[in-house]
């Protein structure tokens, strides 16, 4: 049984993934910053590798990826903080980030270079399920989890083909559109985890636009995991001390 897949398997328990950039505002604050989550109550921790172009998010998490390029952050740079990381906790490590940084790497190469560091899953918001089978073969033989997105736009076919393919767990998108906070859930986030749940069997994790503990205790209620981003980066660019990070993060724990 993987890392990943250990979470989900705690009764009754839901699983708090927080996503950083890494290399955001600084790589000693991602040093800083994951142990931090771990011992407030994160359960995954998905760490973002900066692209030029992400299309999947909104305005703050592409602010914080134009610094990280700034800074210096390579894929390269990713896996040798997440190797640092491993040494310092034992929660799931998730790379999140576009294929074309994953192709360019060479899908082997990554896939071995990501379980060298101990992570444990990739999150490629870009990468289509049908067109993921070289990257999952490469992730498979690695023993990484391929987590891919659904959306409340996804058809039942598409939902039974990511079912099919993904492991660790499956990411629902929220809304369709980018990440961000935003100040209620969406009307129809029932019926759309309802709809996953009854044809898929791994568990479900909600993302983009959670941003208060209150709509992460109105998600943990329906899903299996709660996906918390765009907020946890702009703590971290207004309180360089982290200590709203982590206050934040104790409350989302006690929330869910």
């Amino acid at each position: 049984m993987s890392r990943i897949a250990s979470v989900f398997q705690k009764p009754g328990h839901k699983a708090l993934i927080p996503y950083i950039t890494t290399g955001y505002p600084s790589l000693e604050a991602t040093l800083q910053a994951v142990p931090l989550l771990a011992q407030s109550g994160a359960d995954i921790v998905e760490l973002g590798i900066p692209f030029s172009d992400p299309l999947a998010d909104g305005v703050t998490i592409q602010e914080s990826s134009q610094q990280a390029l700034k800074n210096g952050v390579t894929p390269e740079v990713c896996l040798d903080i997440a190797g640092k990381l491993r040494e310092k906790t034992g929660v799931p490590l998730v790379f999140m980030t576009y294929f074309n940084l994953v192709l360019n790497y060479g899908l082997d190469s990554f896939c071995r270079d990501c379980t060298r560091v101990g992570v444990d899953g990739l999150i490629i918001p870009d990468l289509p399920p049908d067109e993921g089978a070289p990257l999952e073969c490469a992730a498979r033989e690695r023993e990484l989890d391929m987590i891919y997105l659904l959306s409340p736009t996804s058809t039942s076919e598409r939902i039974r083909l990511v079912a099919e393919k993904s492991s660790g767990f499956i990411y629902l998108v929220s809304v369709a559109g980018v990440t961000g906070t935003r100040n209620s859930l969406p009307l129809n986030i029932e019926t759309f985890i309802k709809k996953v749940r009854r044809i898929a069997r791994q568990p479900l994790c909600v993302g983009f636009g959670i941003s208060t503990p209150e709509q992460a205790r109105q998600v943990s209620g329906l899903a299996d995991g709660v996906i918390v981003g765009s907020k946890l980066i702009q703590l971290m660019k207004s309180d360089p001390t982290l200590n709203s990070l982590q206050i934040f993060t104790q409350e989302l724990r006690r929330s869910i």
